[in-house]
């Protein structure tokens, strides 16, 4: 039996005294957090809320297996907030409606949630009508035509039903329940209430496609209102992610189980303890990329050189050779290798000790 059908659904019952341990560790990480950004400048803490931003975007998508491309993804944040990053990538449709999506939820995060705000949020995931070859019923509630709505795994034939959701009939009703209860001040601890909201929507399935990034885009809502601040320093999503089997399989068990959630909220918890102390390592690199243009802010530096540090600054994947150069920078071999040499004689940039049988570069420590 799923949840949904049990008699007293949907009174979430939980272990409170398990859970304030927690509860304490992670205001605590958010406490020191929120310190620590306290302390910097405007324009660094913008920096750090513009990277936490676009790990959120590109990680909620991750977890549905779509990759999206992040400088895109950044381009956007950056346009929407009016943040100046040095030259922006081309707009894109799709990037530009799941930022705008996270954007909502997060800086209008004390107005109320609306079925017509989460249509919007909706239409935002889906501009053209289609998830892939598949068209959708977008901007409004699933309407079963074609059957129970399920989350499945496995070749056609052989499907395993992890979930099925709420027949379509009982949307109206449940999902006014939901939004009550999430608009109206309510008992649950705050953070508490972020990990309730989360696994309900995505247990009403409301929508063909897209309840997930929803589902933790209401998460991240409720998490900015338990902060007291809309602007975003660490990303759920981003810790999420590389757990996502763990994530599924908590979220199947429980969708399975009785209306106790304890075992949820305990991983909800755990994983938003893990994504705040990431982002205190964000919040590190971001410092140190600043003190990096401090310390060499009289070297004059040509566009392709600043880009290019600034990649590596920001954690460039893999080695970085004159060829990448090259081909990054859009130049000739030749300008490559002069415009390196120059930063090497400078001391912003180093050959690596591990280079290979290729000369790479790095940053100096």
């Amino acid at each position: 039996m799923y949840i949904w059908a049990a008699e007293d659904w949907p009174e979430w019952r939980y272990d409170l005294a398990s859970l304030t341990g927690l509860i304490a560790e992670v205001s605590r990480a958010q406490g020191l957090l929120f310190g620590r950004l306290a302390d910097v400048g405007s324009l660094l803490r913008d920096e750090a809320s513009l990277a936490a931003l676009t790990e959120d975007v590109t990680k909620t998508s991750e977890i549905e297996g779509e990759r999206l491309d992040v400088a895109s993804v950044k381009s956007s944040i950056a346009r929407h907030l009016g943040v100046d990053i040095g030259g922006l990538a081309p707009a894109d449709r799709h990037v530009d409606g799941i930022v705008e999506m996270i954007l909502d939820a997060t800086l209008n995060c004390q107005a109320a949630v609306t079925p017509e705000r989460l249509f919007g949020w909706h239409a935002a995931l889906f501009p053209t009508g289609y998830s892939g070859l598949v068209r959708l019923n977008v901007a409004r509630w699933r309407d079963d035509a074609t059957g129970p709505m399920q989350v499945v795994s496995g070749p056609i034939g052989r499907q395993r039903v992890h979930f099925e959701a709420p027949p379509a009939e009982h949307l109206d009703h449940e999902t006014r329940c939901f939004l009550d209860w999430l608009n109206g001040a309510t008992p649950e601890p705050a953070l508490i209430k972020a990990g309730l909201g989360h696994l309900w929507f995505v247990t009403l399935h409301p929508f063909d496609d897209g309840n997930g990034r929803i589902a933790r885009a209401i998460g991240d809502l409720l998490l900015a209102r338990a902060d007291g601040s809309p602007q975003r320093f660490y990303s759920l999503s981003a810790q999420i992610q590389p757990e996502r089997k763990a994530y599924y399989d908590v979220l199947e068990r429980t969708q399975r189980g009785s209306l106790d959630v304890t075992e949820w909220l305990n991983w909800f918890l755990s994983t938003l303890k893990d994504a705040v102390e990431r982002a205190h390592r964000t919040l590190d690199s971001v410092l140190a990329k600043a003190r990096f243009w401090q310390r060499f802010a009289g070297v004059p530096m040509n566009a392709r050189q600043i880009k290019l540090l600034n990649k590596l600054l920001d954690g460039f994947e893999g080695k970085l050779t004159s060829s990448k150069w090259a081909a990054i920078a859009k130049c000739s071999a030749d300008t490559a290798l002069r415009d390196i040499n120059e930063l090497i004689d400078a001391g912003a940039l180093r050959k690596s000790a591990a280079s290979g049988r290729s000369t790479s570069y790095e940053l100096p420590r």
